[in-house]
């Protein structure tokens, strides 16, 4: 039976990688060995060096640079905040937020080999900020493409918070506050 792994994406550099998904978008490490890391989302980075090692000249870059055929995907519940972290933290950007035709506020942004990261408002919060803004549940499936079910839920899920949003992710500490 095939199973999916996740994306394996191969740079020269793993530091400044390491510093861009770590300390500014948050994600936690779930392998290390030192010429590939693997984040908890089960994407990994490969050293350019040990992956040419075992795939051989295929592992040689074309046409110079980065390809912007594939892009990293996340969500966020509090976009807002995780996008001034981002300009603060010095961040390329494709673009900053903008609205997509189904609601979602998004994202783009380079990481430090130049591939594209893509950072959408997580759907339920798209639901919940256009219910904000007055469009009905049925008003919010047709602009957003998401059944009734999942529009229902997501209002229920704020009811139940009394009316709150999620608390905002807690960033992982960084290399200075561990030592």
């Amino acid at each position: 039976m095939l199973r999916y792994m996740g994306p394996l994406f191969v740079v020269d550099d793993l530091g400044p990688i390491r510093r861009f998904y770590e300390e500014l978008l948050g994600q936690g490490v779930k392998y290390d060995f030192g010429q590939n890391v693997t984040f908890e989302g089960d994407f990994a980075f490969h050293l350019r060096s040990f992956y040419q090692d075992l795939v051989g000249a295929a592992a040689q870059p074309r046409g110079g640079g980065a390809a912007h055929d594939a892009v990293l995907g996340f969500e966020c519940d509090d976009i807002d905040a995780l996008l001034e972290r981002l300009r603060s933290g010095g961040a390329r950007f494709v673009h900053e937020l903008e609205e997509q035709p189904w609601g979602q506020r998004v994202m783009r942004l380079y990481d430090p080999a130049g591939h594209i990261v893509e950072i959408g408002e997580a759907m339920d919060m798209v639901v919940r900020r256009l219910h904000g803004q007055g469009l009905s549940e049925e008003r919010i499936c047709e602009a957003t493409g998401m059944p009734p079910a999942f529009v229902a839920q997501a209002l229920q899920d704020r009811a139940d918070a009394g009316g709150q949003r999620c608390e905002r992710p807690t960033p992982a500490p960084s290399a200075a506050d561990v030592a």
